[in-house]
């Protein structure tokens, strides 16, 4: 049975985590919040259960505590960000203030980052765009877990890719997806409570489908999104490949194969080509395409327009993107968090083993 936590006492803990593993006051508190909003907004996968991933790839010398992070390259609207092995946590938030900033500046900013580690879930940094009246969009490449279509091989991460949108009265749009049928992180929730995994999400070490939620673990794949050719996996594929390219070959990181994986204890790839997991990161001003208050107005003309459309079930409305994250969030805010048996066990051995009261 899942327990249930208020938000405000993991945000104190986890704080309280990333400050004895070294980070500075300000990158503790970004970390933290970066990781409670996959939590809050039911991204269970990637929020407070990742901790321990963390803490262990500090503990190998795969996470800097103290990185110095930096621009390297810049134009007026482009940047390259050295994230010096960061967390991506707050790695993640800065290059997107960088892109915001030329944005302003331009009216378009475009940020690629090498030398970072796993992010969170891309909407933190995408939303961070909206409260200056602006799109954001937000890419990761990520360790090779999955097979391209009629692969054997493991080649991309899950390679998520994230787009936020502003509105006027209605909430803003926002699409956060893998490209991949299902994100690994699914997956391990799936292996906590010991149940099948659906058909089209992953396949075995001969390219099979199968429902076995660890046959990663018996050199199986993640399959890209749409689970096989008939149902269009090569377009899964392909988006996937775009987001490797964009962040890890645009950037100077690593790319396919060679992306440094999440375990820790996963031997890391020989002959990297470049440096750290790659992230890449867009801000776009309205006002540098059409005056805002008017694109706000057709956007939520557009939102109401297809909110309204005619539903298969009348039990089941046509959602926008964002709208059942933006529910959790509000219900998780007032109610708590519910986390996994495993994960609240999890949570313990990280208290003791920092001498943190949880």
């Amino acid at each position: 049975m899942d327990k249930i936590i208020q938000h405000k006492v993991i945000e104190q803990f986890v704080m309280q985590v990333f400050l004895e593993m070294g980070c500075s006051n300000e990158h503790a508190k970004q970390a933290t919040k970066t990781l409670l909003d996959a939590d809050l907004r039911g991204i269970d996968s990637h929020g407070v259960a990742r901790l321990s991933g963390y803490i262990r790839l500090w503990e190998v010398n795969r996470i800097n505590s103290k990185p110095s992070i930096k621009i390297v390259h810049e134009t007026p609207s482009t940047a390259v960000v050295d994230g010096d092995s960061g967390l991506g946590l707050v790695v993640a938030p800065y290059a997107m203030s960088v892109a915001v900033e030329k944005a302003k500046n331009v009216g378009t900013g475009w940020v690629s980052v090498c030398n970072s580690n796993h992010f969170g879930i891309a909407a933190s940094h995408a939303m961070l765009a909206l409260n200056e009246e602006m799109i954001g969009m937000v890419m990761t490449n990520a360790s090779a877990l999955v097979a391209p279509t009629f692969s054997k091989e493991r080649m991309l991460g899950t390679n998520p890719i994230c787009v936020a949108v502003p509105a006027g009265e209605e909430p803003p749009f926002i699409a956060d997806l893998a490209t991949t049928t299902a994100a690994n992180g699914k997956l391990e929730i799936l292996q906590r409570k010991g149940e099948d995994a659906p058909v089209g999400w992953i396949q075995d070490q001969d390219g099979n489908s199968v429902q076995n939620a660890h046959a990663l673990k018996n050199g199986g794949a993640l399959l890209p999104l749409g689970g096989d050719r008939e149902h269009g996996s090569h377009k899964g594929y392909a988006l996937g490949a775009i987001v490797d390219i964009f962040s890890g070959v645009l950037s100077g990181a690593n790319f396919g194969p060679w992306v440094p994986p999440f375990p820790a204890y996963v031997p890391m790839p020989e002959n990297q080509p470049g440096k750290g997991i790659g992230h890449f990161f867009g801000a776009m001003r309205i006002d540098a395409f059409r005056k805002s208050e008017d694109f706000k107005r057709d956007m939520d003309l557009w939102i109401r327009r297809f909110r309204n459309a005619n539903p298969i079930r009348e039990n089941q409305p046509v959602l926008i993107p964002g709208d059942p994250e933006r529910v959790c969030h509000a219900d998780r805010e007032k109610n708590g968090i519910p986390l996994v048996e495993s994960v609240w066990t999890d949570l313990q051995s990280i208290a003791q083993k920092f001498n943190i009261k949880l």
